[in-house]
């Protein structure tokens, strides 16, 4: 029994010594990757949003996604969350009586739950197989499943809790919004965006989508202003290949400024995302994590490449687990004494 717990203390200590020595000069995390110049996104406006469910729906008709149910009549498509056969879901805030839209005390709202498109995303950088990519020209998060082994680690990575598994799937398959992207060959952008009647959410490219919600940032609450609603900006992106919009006929409209909070979440959190969100309720409130202006890829990314760099760390600690095993293990004839 001394034998053995000499033994695990050995391996213990060497390894600890080895890691301390691997990891013994400072790691500099590498720098947060920035949006693509014509990265694609969507902005989702709560203020506009009547929680009609609509883009829900057209989302799982552009994805041939089934339905979910959550009452035991099963007549209606109800998911509770996004899963891995419901990538789009509007959720609502309540608060006492509920009386006034966007207020957050005695009021409620709406917000959507979505692939967030980060900039810098961890379910990417956590992915040991490439399934998960980054477009580099529109910056969109997409899914291989051919190349997918099920492992899930980009359900873990994500901050916002958005790849999901298909448990019921045999080959293992991730589910998640890639802003309709097998859509865009045919000249058409999101399906929730395309549906949206009050253009609470808007496609394009997040530099002008950033813009128009700094627009409504600076209007007064209450005025009258002009809403875009579909699609916004240019006809035209390369996405490698040069991609046309299908024309469709001007659906600007006026509507009354909303009371923001003066806030466009995904300017900056986790080093800046392609959806873009205004409330007019804090946003830890209506389901939206609190997060640094970095994205937690770049310090996972350093720490792994310092200590697996060149399988440094492995081979190390498998030299002193060796090392530490012959010196406590006795040789037969010196056991044979013994007993």
């Amino acid at each position: 029994m001394d034998s053995r717990r000499d033994f695990l203390k050995g391996v213990l200590a060497s390894s600890a010594a080895v890691t301390a020595a691997v990891v013994a000069p400072p790691a500099c995390a590498r720098e947060t990757l920035t949006r693509p110049t014509e990265g694609l996104g969507l902005l989702y406006d709560a203020t506009l949003c009547i929680g009609c469910k609509a883009c829900v729906a057209a989302c799982k008709a552009a994805n041939d996604n089934p339905p979910e149910f959550s009452t035991e009549d099963k007549l209606w498509d109800t998911p509770l969350d996004t899963s891995g056969y419901t990538f789009n879901l509007i959720k609502m805030y309540r608060n006492g009586t509920m009386e006034t839209k966007d207020a957050e005390i005695n009021g409620y709202a709406f917000m959507k739950t979505s692939c967030m498109h980060c900039a810098d995303p961890s379910c990417v950088s956590a992915c040991p197989v490439s399934a998960m990519t980054k477009n580099p020209v529109s910056g969109i998060v997409e899914y291989n499943a051919d190349k997918c082994i099920g492992c899930r680690y980009c359900v873990v990575a994500c901050p916002f809790g958005i790849p999901k598994y298909q448990f019921d799937s045999p080959t293992g398959r991730i589910g998640k919004c890639e802003l309709c992207h097998h859509r865009h060959k045919d000249g058409h952008y999101s399906a929730c965006a395309e549906v949206c009647p009050t253009g609470a959410t808007l496609f394009g490219k997040t530099s002008d989508l950033l813009a128009e919600a700094k627009r409504r940032l600076a209007l007064k609450p209450g005025s009258i202003t002009t809403y875009p609603r579909g699609r916004l900006g240019a006809a035209e992106i390369n996405n490698p290949a040069p991609v046309k919009w299908r024309e469709e006929p001007d659906q600007r409209y006026e509507g009354q400024v909303g009371n923001y909070l003066q806030h466009v979440y995904g300017e900056k959190e986790y080093g800046g995302t392609q959806v873009l969100k205004l409330s007019g309720v804090p946003f830890e409130k209506v389901g939206m994590p609190k997060l640094p202006p970095y994205s937690s890829a770049a310090t996972s990314e350093t720490i792994q490449h310092t200590l697996y760099g060149g399988l440094l760390m492995p081979i190390a600690v498998l030299g002193a687990l060796t090392w530490v095993a012959k010196r406590n293990v006795k040789p037969e004839d010196a056991e044979g004494d013994q007993s």
